[in-house]
């Protein structure tokens, strides 16, 4: 059993289960998002299991804001983040404090997508690993399909892989001016994921989604904006003032309204989008299992290695 109730604001585990502390306001967590090399500020953030501050937690006026904690790795995702997101969602969910959920990055990357960092494979081998990690990241891209409060992605920085993709399921997408977005599926020689297969085209173009998800173009927040990936750009350095901004008046207006309405509008489309997402993990196991798959992520840890030389 994990217990952090001594932080105000910090969110609480106990035999699984998430509680949040009162509401009273953050400073610390709000003026030091950006790290603190001195420690200062160092907050006693979340320690789900095995990922100990790989995410901070906090609630402040309805507001549950994730961090994904990881700077010194871009905020690169491990396979137990998600699982501790799609929890949190689903606590979100049914806690009528919680209003609006928001998610950014620590530092200065939004997310650079999962962690590739080779790992020690399990006593169950190689393919039981990809597909339990495929069961993971499908769970949590369905965690967002359904999940019925506004969800707004604060992209401070830049964004890689499924932290891009998943964009398209949440209801505002805010960026920095300097944030990039990219999707550099083909190069590892995988497929697309987090609905974009569907959404992209949809939104932008089917040409233009093509650049993305089939040529590896990087796109900026201008050009995301464009492409209706973004809703709007603020400059870096007034970044999180008008994000909270935006965010305490959705926390404001009436919540059931807000509830009805999004369900209106993810109805439309709900069952195709899971079904989507049903076949782009289907397609995402078999080539991550493929020798395609295998020597293309040969070739970028060659190429990283070489990179630090």
């Amino acid at each position: 059993m994990a217990r952090r109730s001594d932080s105000k604001g910090l969110v609480e585990r106990r035999n699984g289960l998430y509680s949040f502390a009162s509401d009273d306001s953050l400073k610390v967590a709000k003026q030091k998002l950006h790290g603190d090399p001195n420690n200062k500020y160092k907050l006693r953030s979340y320690e789900p299991r095995t990922i100990s501050q790989s995410l901070i937690i906090t609630k402040e006026k309805g507001v549950l804001t994730i961090v994904f904690n990881r700077p010194r790795k871009k905020n690169a995702f491990i396979p137990e983040m998600y699982d501790e997101i799609v929890s949190l969602l689903e606590h979100a969910a049914s806690d009528s404090s919680v209003k609006v959920v928001v998610t950014r990055g620590a530092g200065d990357y939004y997310s650079s997508g999962n962690d590739f960092t080779p790992t020690d494979i399990p006593p169950g081998g190689f393919e039981e690993m990809v597909e339990e990690n495929c069961r993971r990241t499908k769970n949590f891209v369905n965690a967002f399909i359904n999940f019925p409060k506004p969800l707004v992605a604060a992209v401070n920085g830049p964004a890689v892989g499924i932290t891009v993709t998943i964009l398209g399921l949440y209801d505002f997408v805010y960026a920095a001016d300097t944030a990039t977005f990219h999707t550099p599926f083909t190069r590892i020689a995988i497929n697309p994921e987090g609905c974009s297969s569907y959404i992209f085209p949809r939104i932008m173009g089917l040409a233009k989604a093509n650049e993305m998800l089939l040529l590896n173009q990087k796109v900026t927040a201008i050009e995301a904006m464009e492409r209706n990936l973004v809703t709007r750009i603020f400059p870096l350095s007034e970044f999180d003032q008008k994000v909270n901004e935006v965010v305490q008046y959705m926390a404001g207006l009436p919540p059931q309204s807000l509830l009805v309405s999004k369900k209106l509008i993810r109805d439309v489309n709900r069952k195709e989008l899971e079904k989507v997402n049903e076949q782009e993990h289907k397609l995402l196991l078999e080539r991550a299992l493929s020798e395609e798959t295998f020597q293309a992520l040969n070739g970028f840890f060659l190429k990283k290695q070489q990179s630090k030389l």
